[in-house]
Order: C-alpha cells, then sequence, then structure tokens
C-alpha cells in the first residue's frame, strides 16, 4: 500500500470518511459527531493520509495534537481519528499498516502519546490497537459518558521520538 499525506479534505479522504461514517450508522445507528475541523490535520500540528493500492484509495486515518482538557487528554497527546479500511480490502494488514504510519509520523512531530477513542461495536479495531500495544486511558472526548466507548493509549516509543 502507498500512504500519501492528503489532508483531511481531499476528495479521496472525503470519500473514505463518508463511508467509515456510514459504518458507524451500521454499528451504532448515526454518524460519528465529534467535533472536527478539517485544519486540525494540517502541519504540523496533525496530519492525514489515504492509501492505496493499484492507484485506488482503499485506507484513510489521520491524527490531531491534543492538550490537557481535563478530560483524560494530556499535553503532547495525538489523537487518531478515521482510521478506515474500505471492505474489499481488509484482511490484509493494511489497518497495521497506516495505524503505524501515523504513529511515526506523531512521533516526528514531537507528540508523545498517541490516544484514541473507539466503541463496543467494533471488534476489529479493538483487535488492533490491543495487538500493537494500546490499553485503556481515562475516557475522553464527544462519547466519554457513554457505556459503550472505549479510549485507548499509547506512549510513543523513544525510537519513534528519537527519529524526529
Amino acid at each position: 500500500m502507498e500512504i500519501r499525506t492528503v489532508g483531511y479534505a481531499h476528495p479521496d479522504a472525503a470519500r473514505l470518511i463518508a463511508e467509515v461514517q456510514q459504518e458507524y450508522v451500521v454499528r451504532y445507528g448515526d454518524v460519528d459527531l465529534t467535533p472536527i475541523d478539517p485544519r486540525q490535520f494540517d502541519a504540523p500540528s496533525g496530519l492525514f493520509a489515504v492509501g492505496y493500492l493499484a492507484g485506488e484509495p482503499v485506507a484513510c486515518g489521520g491524527w490531531r495534537a491534543r492538550e490537557d482538557d481535563g478530560y483524560g487528554l494530556r499535553a503532547g497527546d495525538a489523537e487518531l481519528k478515521r482510521m478506515y479500511v474500505s471492505p474489499a480490502a481488509r484482511g490484509r494488514g493494511l489497518a497495521r499498516a497506516m495505524l503505524r504510519h501515523l504513529e511515526l509520523t506523531a512521533g516526528r512531530a514531537g507528540r508523545t502519546r498517541v490516544v484514541l477513542e473507539t466503541g463496543a461495536e467494533q471488534p476489529e479495531a479493538i483487535g488492533l490497537y490491543g495487538s500493537e500495544g494500546y490499553t485503556a486511558v481515562e475516557k475522553f472526548g464527544l462519547y466519554r459518558d457513554e457505556p459503550t466507548s472505549i479510549c485507548l493509549g499509547k506512549p510513543l516509543a523513544p525510537a519513534e521520538l528519537a527519529s524526529a
């Protein structure tokens, strides 16, 4: 998979984001209502990437810098958003490749921890994050009081930070 930094508003990103939002509708009954400003994913305080197979956009994900908000986020955090792989491209390790790319770029940008919010209806995501060393963190974000919300985090390894 070729991973390109494209920005949150790029047409390929927008298409994949629309797909993931529909996946949320199927699983939870509504889209993710978390407030997002596309500029939050612009360097140096964020990044949004699309993964391509044979020139076709099949995966996406991004991170945005977050700071202490009094609800579980802390200075130096990078919050993952819109991690997604199209159904036809699943089972090939593309989500893992995108996740590692996002972790690396966040570390190079000076972020010290990656955090994310997912839900109980996404067992594939929970399994992926667990296998990559993510553990439960204090709940944050719009859905922090929802019983099905799951917040995970992972400190960035010193090697990721050193390669900045």
